[in-house]
């Protein structure tokens, strides 16, 4: 593994996407930024980056017989749970789909993959100092759960359980990884709501995932739907 610092930068997906492009980022390299101008989240949303917080993307290379690379978001989602639990033992904590983590039912972290032709760009944003308001979402950092770490100290721990879980989705698969996922996520049986493509609301149970990692929602009406992109909310 190897990490490089820069002090700012617009954002270190596009830094790493660039670097993918040109050939010159291969597997097990991180790019952290003390700061982005211009960070962005899922759905395009913007990522905001004050300095004490951990930015960085690392890169996974598709190898022939690899798992399906989206299922990348469930180990990424896996390695962040890891790396906070050392540093919050107690916490409560949830994985939620696709992609997040709550700690106190708050959202702490955020993750980002972009594809660039046998590459995937991870990119991983987590609240170590600061928890910056977002709308319409309860929002926590590791300082406010009492832990007491700073950004380059967390990648360190991140890198490391990246690395292990990048090489038990090779060994074991996406069975394997969605498996690990559900035993830390929103049990089956919760109350979740999201919105179709009109933006209607759907309410029911969560169901479980698919092979792929879609989540299968139960409407109120006993119908099964399988959910394979959007928000989510609990309860």
């Amino acid at each position: 593994m190897r990490v490089e610092t820069v002090k700012q930068t617009a954002s270190t997906n596009a830094d790493m996407k660039a670097l993918a492009g040109q050939g010159s980022a291969g597997e097990g390299f991180w790019l952290r930024a003390e700061r982005q101008s211009g960070g962005v989240g899922r759905l395009g949303r913007k990522w905001e980056s004050p300095e004490g917080n951990l930015y960085c993307s690392t890169i996974v290379d598709i190898r022939a017989g690899d798992p399906a690379p989206s299922s990348l978001s469930f180990l990424a989602g896996l390695a962040v749970y890891d790396a906070i639990r050392s540093f919050l033992p107690d916490a409560d904590m949830v994985l939620k789909w696709p992609n997040d983590i709550l700690v106190s039912r708050a959202k702490i972290c955020g993750i980002l993959l972009e594809r660039v032709k046998d590459q995937v760009v991870v990119g991983i944003g987590v609240n170590i100092a600061v928890a910056p308001e977002v709308a319409d979402r309860a929002v926590t950092s590791l300082a406010d759960q009492g832990a007491s770490v700073d950004a380059a100290g967390f990648l360190a721990c991140l890198s490391q359980a990246f690395e292990a879980l990048v090489k038990i989705w090779r060994e074991r698969g996406v069975a394997y990884i969605l498996s690990e996922w559900q035993k830390l996520a929103h049990p089956v049986g919760s109350m979740i709501s999201t919105s179709d493509e009109r933006g209607e609301k759907i309410t029911g149970e969560f169901a479980g995932l698919t092979a792929e990692g879609a989540l299968c929602l139960r409407k109120t009406d006993g119908t099964l739907i399988e959910i394979h992109a959007g928000d989510i909310s609990i309860g």
